[in-house]
């Protein structure tokens, strides 16, 4: 072709020299147009029609490369491929210009092969996202370590090209930069097997409730990636943990309790011990009209006279024999009042406990579970559990111990010291 060129220049008068430099300035200029016209085909006509058999289709995933821009990317081939065929045949003769030409126009095709390759498995992590396993085990770590190494590679690629050396030259000097790269991707090593250790054993996933105070974290984990992992603080704030401070330190992680269906409630009341005393006859009548315990108080009354009639107890004396008490009353009615509390779980542990004295007075601990593990309903449940526990206080004739004020201390200097 080129020679019919040259050989029509030549027949219209034109110098030897001339026409070949024309020949192949016709040749050059006819190939870059061909490019051109390949890159609006390639994006005009091809992109389009793949765009729309995608929208036709009823599977996901092929909407997801689009969005993700695959096909519009790898569209940039189509010119590349071209310049890469037909530049070298447009500049025979001229090694040094045809050379550049494919070396950039090979260079060119690694760069856009890697940004199809990123864009490919952004793709994939979108589609893999669908899926309900990968909230336990997170892909993006892994594949952030495909696209360093996609990186790396396509580095070595393109400085061979430019330095005229086979890749493994470069390959073969790495075992010499061993340390230097272990000391600049430290990171990216640690994080990487730290992703593989916290997939394998499960230890947390996307959207887990994790608490780590000594990275101020407390909240629920957006992304898991290669060297950092993501959280969303309670008060909106983000947090970035270390990938590998999961593994090297301890956390506590909340998922296991929502899973579980069940929110602890553990909190104690410290009851004034001047006011713990045997229960006396009167009180006992009042109990027993009391609904939850109005049984226990009937059933714990005859088991007591019994007993004491039994043991031949001088009932002259309070500390003979068993009683009563306005404390071990009051636990009987928590424990009846919790059982038959709606959002308290009958299943899991369920304590209500005394705990050892001390300058507070006497701790009763209440120790179950909701069975809404929400935070805010938990915590109104829970506030409704014991605004109703210290109101009730009072009937049992118990006070709740409290720390002298300065309205305490101002209203004892009044009744002292009237005016």
């Amino acid at each position: 072709m080129l020679e019919l060129i040259e050989n029509w220049l030549v027949e219209q008068n034109l110098d030897a020299v001339l026409a070949l430099v024309l020949t192949r300035i016709i040749a050059y200029l006819f190939v870059i147009i061909l490019s051109v016209v390949a890159n609006l085909v390639a994006k005009r006509v091809i992109l389009s029609l793949v765009r729309t058999v995608v929208s036709r289709t009823r599977t996901g995933w092929d909407d997801v490369l689009v969005q993700r821009r695959v096909f519009s990317k790898l569209s940039h081939l189509a010119p590349a491929l071209v310049l890469y065929t037909l530049m070298p045949l447009a500049l025979e003769g001229n090694g040094l210009l045809s050379s550049l030409h494919t070396s950039a126009a090979l260079i060119y095709m690694i760069l856009v092969g890697v940004l199809v390759l990123d864009s490919l498995l952004n793709a994939v992590h979108d589609i893999y996202g669908t899926f309900e396993i990968s909230r336990e085990i997170p892909i993006k770590s892994f594949l952030q370590v495909l696209k360093i190494g996609l990186c790396f590679i396509s580095g070595i690629f393109i400085l061979s090209i430019i330095l005229d050396r086979t890749p493994l030259y470069f390959l073969s000097g790495l075992g010499a930069l061993t340390a230097v790269l272990m000391l600049v991707f430290k990171d990216v090593i640690l994080g990487f097997v730290a992703g593989i250790q916290l997939t394998a054993n499960r230890l947390v996933a996307q959207g887990d409730w994790i608490e780590m105070p000594r990275y101020g974290a407390d909240g629920s984990i957006v992304e898991v990636t290669l060297t950092t992992v993501k959280v969303q603080n309670w008060d909106k704030t983000i947090t970035t943990v270390p990938t590998y401070a999961l593994i090297s330190q301890s956390f506590k992680n909340w998922s296991g309790m929502e899973k579980s269906g069940g929110r602890r409630i553990k909190r104690a009341l410290h009851i004034d011990m001047n006011s713990i005393r045997f229960c006396s006859e009167e009180m006992i009548q009042r109990f027993s009209r009391i609904q939850y315990i109005a049984a226990y108080v009937e059933t714990k009354r005859a088991e007591l006279a019994d007993h004491n009639q039994s043991s031949s107890v001088d009932d002259s004396s309070l500390a003979n024999g068993r009683r009563m008490t306005n404390i071990g009353t009051f636990r009987a009615y928590i424990e009846a009042y919790l059982s038959n509390h709606p959002m308290v779980s009958q299943e899991m542990t369920f304590l209500v406990r005394q705990l050892a004295p001390g300058e507070h007075g006497l701790p009763i601990e209440i120790y179950v579970f909701c069975t809404d593990v929400r935070w805010a309903p938990y915590e109104a449940i829970q506030a409704d559990i014991f605004d109703h526990i210290l109101a009730v206080l009072p009937e049992f004739d118990l006070r709740v111990f409290q720390s002298l004020s300065g309205g305490d201390l101002q209203a004892f200097t009044t009744r002292t010291n009237p005016t």
